[in-house]
C-alpha cells in the first residue's frame, strides 16, 4: 500500500431515477398520475447496479454483423451481447416500445414518455428500435389491413429476438430505412425502385445508406413506385420462412450509439407491401417521423437529467481547496445552470407528450400546438444537449473524462438526437414553414405561451419581441433564430406556470432577459442557486 484512497466520490447506484420533481409534476399534470407507481419501479431498476452494468457491457461489446455462415450461405445476422437483450427485454416488458397504442388509459403517451426518459438514462442506444417500433404504428394505420395483422405484434410486451416468420412470433420490432447515399435528408431523391407484383405486393431494388436497427423484424421503407415515392412495409423473413432479399452490407462505425446497430442495406427484389397510397410516401412516413422526433426530445432531456444528476452528485462528495465543490459559489452557479436547462427540457417534454395524447384523441387545438411545439423542441432541446453534456463532464474534472464515469458515453450520445429525424437546419426550417404557412399553428402556440401572461415581466417582454419577429415575415436565413426564440418563450411560459419560483425566475432572467452569459454557470448571483441545485440531489 502506497496511499489511502480518500476524497473520491461513491458510485451513484442504488437510487430511484424517477426521484425527479419536474418529471413527477409533469406526469401528474398531463394526466398520467396513475403511472407514478410504475415509474418508481422502473426508476429503481434504472438506478440499480445491475441495470447500469447492462448499459456498460452493451457498449463495451457492440453488435457484430455475420453476413454468411460457415458454408457460405447468406444469413445477414446481427449478434448482440446478452446485456443488450436484457435492456431490450426490460424496455419491451415495460411497454416503452408501443404500449399507448393498445391502451385506453388517459395519459398513456405521457406514461410511456416518462418511462422512456427514465430508461434512456441507463443506456441510450437500445432506445432506437424501441422508438421506431412506437412510431411505426402511427404510420401503419394508413394501411388498415396491414395494421390489423401487425399492430398486435408491435404492441406486444414480449421481446422475441431472432429471425423467424414474424407473424408467428410473440412480438416484433420495427425499423426504418429512408436515407440514401445521394439524398440524405432529401428523401425524394431516393432511387430505390418498387415494381408492382400480381399479388398486390411490390419488389424493391436499390440501397439505403442508413437502415436504423437492421436486426428488427420489419421496416418502413421509401421507394419509387410507378405512382411516385411510396412507403412500404418490408419484413426480414417472409411468411414461408425464407429470408427476404434484404442484404446487410456493413454496420456503421459510429461516434456514439455504439450498442445499437445501424447498417447499409441493399434490396434485390425484396418483397414489400404498400402503406398508404402510391406517391404519398413522405406524408405517410412523416407520421412515424413525428413520433420519433418526440423521442429525440425525450432522449435529449434524459441525457441532460443524467448529466446534471451526476455532476451534482460528484460536487456534493468531492472537496477541493478546503470546501466541498458544491459549496463553492462558482461551481454552484454551474450546477444550478445545468439543472435549470434540464428542468426546462423535461417540462417541455412532458407537455409535448400530453399534447400527443390529446392529439391522438382528436383534439385539433392540441394537434396544432404539438405540430408547432414539437418542431421547436426538436431543434432547441437537441441542440442544447451536447453543450450540456460537455459542461457536466467538466464538473467531474479528469475523472469525468474516464469511461468509468459514464460521462464520455453521454457526450458521444449527445449530438445524435440533433441529427436523427432532421438535423438542425431541417428542424429550424420546419419551424419557419409551420409558423408562417400552416393555418392555426402560430395561434395555437401563442394561446399556450400567453397562459402565463402577466406573471413575469421578462416573459411578457419576450412574447412581444417574438410577435414582432414573426410579424416581420423572417426569411430562411433567420430560421434558427425563430426556432430558438420560440423554444425559450415556450419553456419560460411552462416554467412560470408550473415550476417553483426559484427555477422560473432563474430561467426568465437568464434566458429571456439576457442577465446570464453564453456559457453555463453565468446565472445572476441574486438567484436561489442552492434551491435549484437541490432539485438534482439523489
Amino acid at each position: 500500500m502506497t496511499h489511502d484512497v480518500f476524497n473520491q466520490v461513491p458510485p451513484l447506484t442504488g437510487h430511484d431515477v424517477s426521484a425527479d420533481a419536474a418529471l413527477t409534476a409533469g406526469v401528474e399534470r398531463e394526466g398520467a398520475g396513475w403511472a407514478i407507481g410504475e415509474l418508481r419501479a422502473l426508476g429503481t431498476l434504472a438506478g440499480s447496479e445491475r441495470a447500469i452494468e447492462w448499459g456498460r457491457l452493451a457498449n463495451e461489446h457492440p453488435p457484430v454483423l455475420r453476413t454468411h455462415d460457415a458454408g457460405g450461405h447468406r444469413i445477414d445476422e446481427v449478434e448482440f451481447h446478452p446485456s443488450w437483450h436484457e435492456l431490450m427485454a426490460a424496455a419491451v416488458g415495460e411497454g416503452l416500445h408501443a404500449a399507448p397504442w393498445a391502451s385506453a388509459a388517459p395519459g398513456a403517451h405521457v406514461a410511456r414518455a416518462a418511462k422512456f426518459y427514465l430508461w434512456s438514462q441507463v443506456e441510450a442506444g437500445h432506445g432506437c428500435p424501441v422508438s421506431m417500433t412506437y412510431a411505426s404504428v402511427a404510420a401503419l394505420r394508413h394501411a388498415p389491413a396491414l395494421a390489423a395483422a401487425w399492430e398486435p405484434l408491435l404492441t406486444s410486451r414480449s421481446y422475441d429476438f431472432g429471425l423467424r416468420p414474424p407473424l408467428g412470433k410473440r412480438g416484433v420490432l420495427a425499423g426504418m430505412a429512408m436515407t440514401e447515399k445521394q439524398g440524405g435528408s432529401d428523401v425524394r431523391a431516393g432511387t430505390t425502385r418498387a415494381e408492382p407484383l400480381a399479388d398486390g405486393g411490390y419488389a424493391l431494388t436499390g440501397h439505403k445508406w442508413f437502415n436504423s436497427a437492421p436486426m428488427c423484424d420489419v421496416f418502413l421503407v421509401l421507394a419509387q413506385a410507378p405512382g411516385g415515392l411510396t412507403c412500404f412495409l418490408l419484413p426480414r423473413v417472409l411468411p414461408d420462412g425464407t429470408r427476404n432479399a434484404m442484404r446487410l452490407m456493413r454496420l456503421k462505425d459510429k461516434l456514439g450509439n455504439r450498442s445499437n446497430a445501424s447498417a447499409e442495406v441493399e434490396y434485390d427484389g425484396a418483397l414489400a407491401w404498400p402503406v398508404g397510397e402510391e406517391g404519398r410516401g413522405v406524408r405517410t412516413i412523416l407520421e412515424m417521423v413525428n413520433m420519433t422526433r418526440l423521442d429525440c426530445v425525450i432522449g435529449s432531456a434524459a441525457g441532460m437529467r443524467h448529466g446534471a444528476v451526476r455532476a451534482v452528485h460528484h460536487a456534493g462528495h468531492r472537496s477541493a481547496f478546503g470546501r466541498r465543490l458544491a459549496d463553492q459559489p462558482l461551481m454552484r452557479n454551474v450546477l444550478a445552470d445545468l439543472v435549470l436547462e434540464s428542468e426546462a427540457a423535461t417540462t417541455l417534454m412532458t407537455r409535448l407528450a400530453g399534447a400527443t395524447d390529446r392529439a391522438v384523441a382528436g383534439n385539433p387545438a392540441e394537434a396544432a400546438l404539438r405540430r408547432t411545439a414539437l418542431a421547436v423542441a426538436k431543434y432547441w432541446v437537441c441542440k442544447r444537449a451536447p453543450a450540456h453534456a460537455a459542461e457536466a463532464m467538466e464538473c467531474l474534472g479528469g475523472n469525468g473524462y474516464v469511461e468509468d464515469s459514464q460521462m464520455p458515453r453521454l457526450l458521444r450520445e449527445s449530438p445524435l438526437n440533433g441529427i436523427w429525424e432532421g438535423s438542425g437546419n431541417v428542424a429550424a426550417l420546419d419551424v419557419l414553414r409551420v409558423t408562417l404557412k400552416e393555418p392555426g399553428a402560430i395561434e395555437a402556440y401563442f394561446a399556450e405561451v400567453e397562459l402565463a401572461s402577466g406573471a413575469d415581466g421578462h416573459l411578457d417582454a419576450a412574447i412581444v419581441r417574438l410577435r414582432a419577429l414573426l410579424g416581420s415575415r423572417p426569411d430562411e436565413t433567420s430560421a434558427r433564430r425563430v426556432a430558438e426564440d420560440m423554444a425559450l418563450v415556450l419553456q419560460g411560459s411552462l416554467l412560470v406556470r408550473h415550476a417553483p419560483p426559484a427555477v422560473a425566475d432563474a430561467f426568465c432572467a437568464s434566458r429571456l432577459a439576457g442577465e446570464g452569459g453564453r456559457a453555463f454557470g453565468t446565472l445572476p448571483s441574486r438567484l436561489d442557486l442552492e434551491g435549484i441545485v437541490g432539485r438534482a440531489v439523489i
